[in-house]
């Protein structure tokens, strides 16, 4: 009732007696409440979890409302961790709860998309031809494949449907495949452990054509090559609730509370208990005000640093004092022990290889692979002995595959560390030292570029002669110069002395005070001494970045393992950067790549894949002279980066794609048809020419990538570092490259690689990219598919942080036209079965594999490595080239193996990581379950039709998720230990892990030797754990935490043992300096392009309540110090460019930046308020514009134990910290919002720059 007539019945209200008589009584309705009460009401809700790369892996409650998603917050469901440990919930952080916004947002992609020039082709030609043929009389006309192609990230889109624009891909599938072969079809998507079934669709599509599946973790620089070097195994680490558990955390370039927001808690409740935190980081992060002291030693120093606190920690605990715990660890869990043999070069004795069984007159009794097993002195016997656990013995010796103190005869053995009370003599020992030269703003030190060390060393008789022999710990002490009173110079006897690897040098070179590295150094090992390794270091990308991040990681691995904390509860190495362990991968495995139908499937590192195929190599300015160590061993090593790119994948080392230029189809098909062998047909053509490999020539038309998918990534708005160069050649579109690909831009042209004067432009005919927003990527496809988001699917996820399994559940359906990666693909497979017929049947694919790790061919070449390009050796398949196989593909009949689980399981059986076990009874009942196929090419076998059938799949095969499985893993690993490990699964045997229950609440996952930590309720996951504890072998040459690397690139390139390597110079602003002025002053930073708190981890940061929260656009953050020479104000607009591009952002002038650094924060992509770059007279570019991919020869190396190729596990890193930029005020600020004038802009070209101002800007470059 209104007001009015209120008052005027005032007094003729009814009156009641409560309330003294002030109380009134009414009879209207109270409805109007409703939309009060109902405010925060639900019809449903949901449990689903957010599929993002910040490893966070939250579970949160999703509310629905009128089939609308309204918002989510954290589910508190958890189970309990043991009653000693604070609960993992809650779990989820603000910028999570933001994700609901792009469901219904203006960037949600709603239909599919394509662009209407492709579309208009298309059309007139399909209307008179066939599928093939149409896509064919399109794709080979150059006006017309122009007209889409040069248009890409100019807009252009027209809304499609689904039958059509599936059949466009299936067609264009379909005619790649028969004119130039499935390797030329490409996939790139990342991090599978953040919704397993949504990589699996599309890896299992490509894999069933023999297409090429793209690693990501090395391409996202976030794969620390130090990792496997030392442990054969890629990023096993501590859960976050070891944090706990430690004594003392060493944070070191891990911002944990804005980085791993989910976990934080565990970090800061540790303090409770007293642990002591460090926390090492250039600027004033987030992590820093957690910290009982702050370290800030320069950026890209992090080695140095990590070298002055291990001279502290072997001089004062391992030297002057020899602490038990100490001592009996590194001698029975790393290489220490081990003898390496001293040869002369140039007048001095050099480190170089292990020496072997194989090296001794009798082979020390090792008759199965003595040149893979390396030997010590034994304390007991006096003598040389071969001992267990080495990788000749995983291969050849079954039940001696173990860290028994035991030699291979069964004897008890305990290893001498040292040769100093046994030595024939002292001997001068070079070590090569790189700091002589740093690029600028960095310090170089003035001493040899050749450190002469004395070392304690020993005569031994071999099969052949004699040799001069030093133990592995004797030579590290060298290198770390520990003076032990054997003369000789460069070692120092104080902390004071300028000496390489003292405190007082680290000091000049990274800025901390030597007294804080002491204090550090002291403080981490005696935690370390008092409480059995108790000593932790948290670390994530702000070292991995950096070209030559293993020194980084190897000199804090050294740390760890000096002070015996890897494998020990509270201890270790725990390195964070992404959503890595997909911990039920051997049931993942499977489905993913297609081997439940086809083995094997066809993989590609993508750093590799994409400095060839975007031609950065091309442009090329870091020359190997400039790393070659002056201690190389003989030999040649000229050439360029994609020189030994190329040496490495015609060797076998690193995967190709494409493999081969002729069609690998016809290859297949004509020795089929002649009955020969692959095996010697292969290398016979190769050697005479007749089949030529891709690598070799990648600007051939006939070796391009043809067709390239992504989905569930944003290559170019994120990860893609050499932005420009991407859309310079990969894309075709219009681009901003500045720099030359001739001598003027100081190139050197490859060796082995052709070179054509026209670089190419758009090598791709058909990009394709699946997301549910309008990203950058999505921008420069060609045809964009709408996916569902999280709360629109069916899923699994897990991650490093915790050892639960959750779900995605489909909270709606997805909207408008979306449709999940499952059904996107499973719809593309079923058009491509139903176009295939018309060029396409049973084929025969030749495929090449690299030799991979943890399968018998990683014994491969033990010594020095043959090249049979170059005569040195015959290419013999396995052991100086790529395994061959020939693999028949039913391509009529994709769809029918897509949507179904293959014989090869039975046939074969499954397994990871070495081990294989019988997986009939997990097929059967996976039939029971899931069902079967009732007629077809897959009849009678188990469906796998929905996403939930995708899940329940993993979760039966995965010993992780299925206790009778984990026992017959554990049983399969005993054989080769000799062991019982049947106890590390007892009780699980009838555990079995299903879809419905994990939707329910988070799982537990069960212990499994597929990963080195265990889940139980006495210890948290740790890696290393049951290699210390069970006595499992790590995965190296020798068996144990490998700290020397003695392959002969290792060596050529001086990374043998940790030393220090400054950052390289990249060439990248010499070239534009001063050159393109715009009358603004202009300083020269080094860039580092982190991840940030203003969006959903690397990806998403176009959400307007995270915009709203930031500076609503792209931002760089700069120093007071270097904003005020450049007359530079917080919030003015400043371009940073160099010979790779240029970038717009607002400038955020701090004081928690150090002076000489840029930092832009990862993933801003411009979509979002960018403006006009005054260099490019395009939009300005994303943080990549001004980065380019620098490759590196040592991950290169495969073949050889823990250096053989995995996928996502070794191989090339695109690293970017390295950079430097100029930075200035711009003085003229272009929105871009005037219409297009097509004229100016012209079609995409492979020459630099559009517009007036570019072109004449570009003579001056010149």
């Amino acid at each position: 009732m209104s007001h009015f007539l209120d008052r005027l019945t005032f007094f003729r209200r009814r009156q009641d007696p409560f309330s003294d008589g002030h109380g009134i009584t009414t009879n209207e309705s109270r409805e109007w409440e409703d939309a009060y009460r109902k405010r925060w009401a639900a019809d449903k809700i949901v449990r689903s979890t957010h599929g993002v790369n910040c490893t966070g892996s939250c579970s949160w409650k999703i509310y629905v409302k009128g089939g609308i998603v309204t918002w989510e917050t954290q589910q508190t469901d958890y189970p309990r961790t043991r009653p000693d440990l604070p609960n993992h919930e809650p779990r989820g952080c603000p910028r999570g709860a933001s994700y609901s916004w792009y469901l219904y947002s203006g960037t949600r992609i709603k239909y599919p998309l394509i662009r209407g020039r492709l579309l208009k082709a298309w059309r007139e030609a399909r209307a008179t031809m066939t599928p093939v043929a149409a896509w064919r009389s399109i794709v080979q006309d150059p006006a017309k494949r122009a007209s889409w192609v040069t248009r890409r990230g100019r807009g252009g889109f027209v809304r499609a449907g689904w039958d059509e624009v599936t059949e466009i891909i299936a067609a264009a599938n379909a005619y790649t495949i028969r004119e130039y072969g499935p390797d030329r079809i490409a996939g790139f998507s990342p991090i599978p452990a953040m919704s397993m079934i949504s990589y699996a669709a599309g890896s299992r599509y490509l894999s069933l054509l023999g297409g090429t599946l793209l690693s990501f973790y090395d391409w996202y620089c976030d794969l620390p090559p130090s990792s496997p070097q030392t442990w054969g195994e890629q990023t096993d680490v501590p859960e976050s609730a070891d944090w706990y558990n430690a004594g003392f955390l060493l944070v070191w370039g891990s911002n944990i509370p804005q980085t791993r927001s989910p976990d934080a808690h565990f970090y800061t409740e540790s303090r409770y208990r007293g642990t002591k935190s460090v926390v090492i980081s250039p600027d004033y992060s987030e992590a820093c005000k957690f910290a009982d002291l702050w370290l800030h030693p320069k950026q890209g120093t992090d080695a140095a640093l990590a070298l002055a606190l291990g001279h502290v920690i072997l001089k004062e605990y391992h030297v002057e004092r020899q602490v038990p715990y100490f001592t009996n660890y590194v001698r029975r869990y790393t290489d220490f022990p081990f003898l390496v043999k001293l040869v002369e070069r140039d007048g001095r004795l050099v480190p170089d290889r292990f020496l072997r069984a194989a090296d001794f007159a009798g082979k020390l009794g090792e008759k199965s692979n003595p040149d893979w097993k390396p030997v010590a002195f034994d304390e007991i016997s006096g003598k040389v002995i071969c001992p267990r656990g080495s990788a000749g013995f995983r291969w050849g010796d079954p039940g001696k595959w173990s860290l028994e103190e035991k030699d291979g005869a069964g004897n008890d053995v305990c290893l001498r560390l040292s040769l100093a009370d046994k030595r024939d003599s002292v001997e001068p020992v070079a070590f090569p030292y790189f700091g002589r030269v740093a690029p600028d703003t960095f310090t170089a030190t003035d001493h040899d570029e050749i450190l002469v060390r004395n070392v304690p060393v020993k005569e031994v008789k071999l099969a052949r002669g004699k040799a001069i022999v030093a133990s592995v710990f004797d030579l590290f002490l060298a290198n770390y110069g520990i003076d032990r009173g054997f003369g000789g110079g460069n070692v120092a006897s104080s902390y004071d002395e300028d000496v390489p690897f003292t405190p007082a040098w680290a000091e000049k070179v990274c800025g901390v005070p030597r007294s804080a590295i002491v204090q550090v150094a002291r403080e981490f090992a005696t935690n370390a001494e008092k409480t059995n390794g108790r000593s932790m270091v948290i670390l994530g990308a702000g070292l991995n970045h950096w070209y030559h991040m293993d020194m980084s990681y190897r000199g804090i691995i050294a740390l760890l393992a000096m002070c015996g904390c890897i494998g020990q509860s509270g201890g270790g190495w725990s390195h964070y950067v992404g959503q890595e362990k997909l911990r039920p991968q051997t049931g993942w495995l499977p489905l993913a790549f297609a081997t439940d139908w086809l083995r094997p499937p066809r993989q590609m590192n993508g750093t590799s894949f994409f400095y060839a195929h975007s031609d950065q190599w091309r442009y090329e300015s870091l020359k190997v002279s400039d790393i070659l160590s002056p201690t190389a061993p003989e030999g040649d090593w000229s050439g360029t980066m994609i020189d030994y790119n190329v040496r490495a994948e015609r060797m076998g080392w690193l995967p190709s794609a494409p493999q081969i230029e002729s069609n690998p189809l016809d290859v297949g098909r004509m020795i089929a048809e002649s009955g020969g062998d692959p095996n010697k047909a292969v290398p016979e053509a190769l050697k005479s020419g007749e089949i030529r490999l891709a690598c070799h020539d990648p600007d051939n038309p006939r070796n391009w990538p043809r067709n390239m998918f992504f989905w569930r990534s944003n290559v170019l708005g994120a990860s893609g570092k050499g932005h420009e160069y991407f859309l310079k050649h990969l894309i075709g579109s219009l681009h901003g490259v500045v720099g030359t690909d001739d001598e003027r831009g100081g190139v050197q042209k490859p060796d082995e690689v052709v070179w054509r004067e026209e670089a190419p432009a758009g090598k791709l005919d058909l990009m394709v990219n699946i997301d549910f927003r309008m990203s950058t990527t999505s921008n420069y496809a060609d045809i964009v598919l709408p996916t569902a988001t999280w709360y629109e699917k069916h899923d699994l996820n897990t991650s490093d942080m915790h050892p639960f399994i959750h779900p995605l559940t489909a909270a709606v359906d997805p909207a408008w036209e979306c449709k999940s990666d499952w059904n996107i693909f499973r719809t593309i497979a079923k058009k491509f079965s139903e176009v295939a017929p018309e060029v396409l049947g049973v084929e025969h694919d030749l495929v090449l594999t690299p030799i991979l790790h943890d399968t018998a061919a990683e014994l491969a070449q033990p010594y020095e490595p043959r090249d049979w390009k170059k005569g040195e050796c015959e290419p013999i398949p396995g052991k100086t080239m790529p395994n061959v196989t020939i693999v028949e593909r039913d391509y009529p009949a994709t769809y029918a193996r897509f949507t179904s689980l293959g014989p090869l399981l039975e046939k074969l059986g499954n397994g990871a990581k070495g081990l294989t076990w019988d997986a009939k009874q997990e097929v059967g009942a996976l039939a029971a379950l899931n069902g079967t196929v009732r007629e077809g090419p897959a009849a009678g076998r188990p469906k796998i039709e929905s996403d939930i059938d995708a899940c329940e799949t993993i979760l039966m095969l995965a010993p992780e998720t299925n206790g009778e499985v984990a026992v017959k893993a554990w049983r399969t690993l005993s054989k080769a230990t000799g062991r019982e490990h049947d106890h590390l699964a007892e009780g699980k045997e009838d555990e079995k892990i299903r879809f419905r229950d994990v939707v329910a609440q988070p799982r537990k996952i069960i212990s499994s030797p597929i990963w080195s930590g265990l889940e139980s309720e006495h210890v948290c996951y740790n890696a290393g754990y049951t290699n210390v504890h069970e006595l499992i072998p790590w995965r190296t040459l020798t068996g144990r935490q490998q700290l020397y690397m003695d392959h002969r690139w290792m060596l050529a390139f001086g990374e043998g043992f940790v030393t220090w390597k400054p950052p390289i110079d990249t060439r990248a602003v010499k070239q534009v300096l001063g050159k393109l002025p715009n009358g603004n002053p202009e300083i020269q930073l080094n860039i580092l392009t982190p991840h940030q708190k203003w969006g959903i981890h690397s990806t998403y940061t176009e959400n307007l309540i995270m915009l709203s929260l930031n500076r609503g656009g792209p931002t760089v953050w700069i120093s007071e110090v270097d904003a005020r020479e450049a007359g530079i104000q917080d919030n003015d607009w400043i371009e940073a460019f160099n010979v790779n591009g240029a970038l717009t952002a607002r400038a955020i002038v701090s004081q928690r930046v150090m002076p000489g650094t840029a930092i832009m924060y990862h993933a801003q992509e411009k979509v979002v308020n960018t403006v006009g770059s005054e260099i490019t007279g395009q939009r300005g570019g994303i943080h990549n514009s001004v980065t380019r991919v620098n490759m590196k020869p040592t991950h290169m190396i495969g073949g050889y134990v823990q250096f053989a190729y995995g996928f996502n596990y070794y191989g090339t890193v695109g690293a970017n910290r390295d950079q430097f930029v100029i930075i200035r005020k711009m003085s003229e600020v272009n929105w871009f919002d005037k219409s297009v004038d097509d004229r100016v802009s012209g079609d995409a070209t492979a020459d630099w720059g559009t517009g007036a101002r570019p072109v004449a800007s570009k003579e001056a470059v010149r």
